[in-house]
């Protein structure tokens, strides 16, 4: 054969070669990871038919004795999906959501207008943003006047959601704070060892000399959700590298520990936890130069557990505020790499 043909033929196949799509070790075309873990929620038709008159709704609600319970969701969020297949499906829950609080839908997203009590104008997504909602559900307890005398971000197992509605159908909020409520009706379990992590850093803490970003790990012993945490997202490599990168602490919130907060007060670990609203273990509130960024709370899966970690470590959060954005972002980014991205693992 020619050289001129021999490199005729060479060229030919160079070019069929790098027209092929990408394949992965099993020999298949890459293709786009898979979305997995979203649940659609039907929610109670017993939820309060709102105009989003959020003053109204409030009247409507003091003239009954009632009071008003603003619930943030999304489409498709198993968070959601399990407050209201685990929690309001409860005989003794629902009875005390239908006599004690009228539920206003919000979807964070959403477009639909919103007049907000001080007759301020928004939209769905603009009144949750106003609101600095990060995670779905969050639950906001208005109390007479139109503040908010409790709120939840996240999901709650049933018996911790029972002492809330408790709380706030109670008037409890007049005496005192969640906390403290928690504390007088289920009471710190007793001394016991915490589940220990070597990406924890050993104490006394001085956080206030920590550059960088700071998690702080708040826990108690014989704590169920803590177990879960520490067996479940915490066992993911990717998770404890992160974790690892940060400045990682654990605390007994219900300790008498003496700890030097990241403003440099020194404080005991029982009062610092009361001082940021900690209302239950586990939670783990992150830092950067000295401010709280986000805070992750009672029920941890592993998508997200790595991507509040991730949001601080990175410094990601100065330019995406949202957390729900750039978290969407980042599974967008993991499924075009042909990963599939679980929210409910």
């Amino acid at each position: 054969m020619p050289t001129s043909a021999i490199r005729l033929l060479t060229a030919l196949l160079i070019f069929l070669v790098l027209a092929l799509p990408a394949v992965g070790s099993e020999g298949k075309a890459a293709v786009k990871g898979r979305f997995l873990g979203g649940q659609p929620t039907e929610y109670p038709s017993w939820f309060k038919e709102s105009f989003l008159e959020l003053a109204e709704d409030l009247n409507e609600a003091r003239a009954q004795g009632r009071r008003v319970l603003v619930l943030f969701t999304q489409d498709s969020c198993p968070y959601c999906h399990a407050l209201v297949d685990r929690n309001l499906s409860q005989k003794d829950i629902e009875e005390t959501m239908r006599a004690h609080f009228d539920v206003v839908l919000i979807n964070m997203w959403g477009d639909r207008e919103v007049y907000a009590v001080g007759g301020q104008h928004y939209t769905e997504k603009q009144f949750a943003a106003a609101m600095k909602v990060q995670f779905t559900p969050t639950l906001v307890f208005l109390g007479d006047d139109g503040k908010p005398v409790l709120r939840l971000n996240g999901y709650l197992p049933p018996d911790r959601f029972k002492l809330a509605l408790e709380f706030v159908a109670g008037n409890h909020f007049q005496n005192g704070n969640f906390n403290d409520y928690v504390a007088a009706n289920s009471p710190p379990p007793p001394a016991g060892e915490l589940a220990a992590e070597d990406f924890f850093k050993p104490g006394p803490h001085d956080l206030s000399k920590i550059e960088g970003g700071i998690a702080v790990f708040f826990e108690q012993p014989q704590c169920p959700a803590c177990d879960t945490l520490h067996q479940g997202p915490l066992t993911n490599a990717d998770t404890r590298r992160i974790a690892g990168e940060l400045h990682s602490i654990q605390l007994d919130m219900w300790s008498d520990e003496a700890i030097v907060t990241p403003d440099g007060r020194q404080l005991s670990v029982r009062d610092w936890a009361r001082e940021l609203d900690v209302k239950y273990a586990p939670s783990i509130v992150l830092f950067d130069r000295g401010e709280e960024i986000i805070r992750g709370e009672a029920f941890f899966k592993t998508f997200h557990t790595q991507g509040i970690l991730e949001y601080a470590r990175s410094g990601e959060y100065r330019d995406q505020p949202s957390f729900q954005r750039w978290l969407e972002a980042r599974a967008d980014h993991f499924r075009e790499l042909g990963l599939d991205v679980d929210i409910w693992e």
